[in-house]
Formats: C-alpha cells, sequence, structure tokens
C-alpha cells in the first residue's frame, strides 16, 4: 500500500483529488517580511501570496504602520436541475504592525502590490509628531 502522509487517505486520494484543496494559500496568518535599510529609506517586502491588492489595508496611527489582508472565497457547483452538489469556502486573514516612529505621515510612504508581493519604502530619518490615523494608498 502507497503511503500518503499528508493527508493520510491512502487508496481514497485519487476519489477525493477533486473534492479536497491540494494547498490552502490563507491557512498561515504570518506576513513574512524582509527589511532592509537602503539610501535613507526602509523597504518592507511582505509576502502575501493568494491575496489581491483590494484585499489589503495599510495604516499608520501613533507612530504604528499597521497592515492587514482578508480574503473570503466561495465556490457552489451545481447540478443541471439547479441542486447544490458542492460548496466550499475558505477565509484568510493576517495582520501585522511595525513601529516605524511617531514621526511619519502617511504622504512619506510607498506602497506597490504586484504578484502577491507588497513592497513598502518610507524614510529612515525622522520628521515632525503625528497623532492622527492616516490611511496608506497602494499603488
Amino acid at each position: 500500500m502507497k503511503y500518503y502522509p499528508r493527508r493520510g487517505f491512502g487508496v481514497f486520494d485519487e476519489m477525493f483529488d477533486d473534492f479536497l484543496p491540494k494547498t490552502n494559500v490563507f491557512s498561515s496568518n504570518v506576513m513574512k517580511t524582509d527589511i532592509y535599510e537602503k539610501d535613507g529609506y526602509y523597504n518592507l517586502d511582505i509576502e502575501l501570496p493568494g491575496y489581491d491588492k483590494e484585499d489589503v489595508e495599510m495604516d499608520i496611527m501613533d507612530g504604528y504602520l499597521n497592515i492587514k489582508a482578508t480574503h473570503n472565497v466561495s465556490n457552489e457547483e451545481k447540478d443541471s436541475k439547479g441542486n447544490l452538489v458542492r460548496s466550499e469556502r475558505s477565509f484568510g486573514s493576517c495582520s501585522r504592525s511595525f513601529y516605524v516612529g511617531d514621526n511619519i505621515k502617511a504622504e512619506d510612504i510607498k506602497a506597490k502590490f504586484e504578484n502577491g508581493m507588497l513592497n513598502i519604502v518610507l524614510p529612515s530619518k525622522e520628521q515632525k509628531s503625528i497623532e492622527t490615523k492616516q490611511t496608506v494608498t497602494i499603488e
């Protein structure tokens, strides 16, 4: 008998291939991030596989850059009579906050989302203090 360590259904694996997702891109709620400084700016490269630009929100408040990604997927299949044959739903969300200092404004932050990667660039030099919540636009 063949051993299937991931799902453990053995001989039934082929039968369930169409019904069980192979991977769930939303199962991990961690934003893997690379941070580096270059030419007086901090660069944050955040992996968000499976998410779209519209799923991501970013704001800055009290010196913290807050990033949240939320995604809902619902798939329904019906037969020719309109009866529900299969229904699948998945939900994923993750969030992360970075302390960037009390002096960074939303206008100082550049953000771009492309192919599941969010790139954020912000100045490493401090400026005047900002105390209100400001939304950051993602290109």
